[in-house]
């Protein structure tokens, strides 16, 4: 069964006619070519489909589209404004902190949810404000290290 679903990504109202049971990751990556959140385990345990949803981390595999009309939808292609990198993407390149990438979205967003609730945290902090996120690559090092080079920029 379809249906008419707005929804406000990335500050703009996208309108889609789609089947009722899909995720929003679906939705984003498949209706809306939203790329950027990665389908990674459809489980929610690894956190590469996180998005902010009322800017908060969310796991838009486990998230229905129809369930969110109404709030405000970041994903990672919504987070540099005119043109720049946001002081968190930056830092990630910069830190050495991407290697594959696959992580890189989700880890973003769910690092931009801390820094944004709590703008000067620990590495104790960042450690459990990313716990959610899984990253196969870089040992969780250099990820910690660019949260932290971030703070305050």
């Amino acid at each position: 069964m379809k249906r008419i679903l707005i929804l406000n990504v990335n500050g703009e109202e996208k309108e889609i006619l789609t089947e009722i049971n899909k995720t929003l990751l679906e939705v984003l990556r498949e209706d809306l070519g939203l790329t950027g959140t990665k389908r990674g385990c459809d489980l929610g345990v690894c956190g590469a489909c996180t998005v902010l949803i009322e800017g908060k981390p969310y796991l838009s595999c486990l998230t229905l589209a129809v369930d969110v009309q109404g709030k405000k939808i970041m994903t990672i292609e919504g987070l540099a404004q005119e043109g720049k990198p946001h002081p968190l993407q930056r830092a990630f390149v910069e830190k050495g902190a991407i290697q594959c990438g696959f992580c890189t979205p989700g880890m973003i967003l769910a690092a931009k949810a801390l820094l944004d609730e709590h703008p000067h945290p620990s590495e104790g902090e960042v450690k459990k404000g990313i716990s959610g996120n899984l990253c196969r690559c870089t040992g969780y090092v250099k990820i910690v290290e660019a949260i932290l080079s971030a703070v305050g920029k």
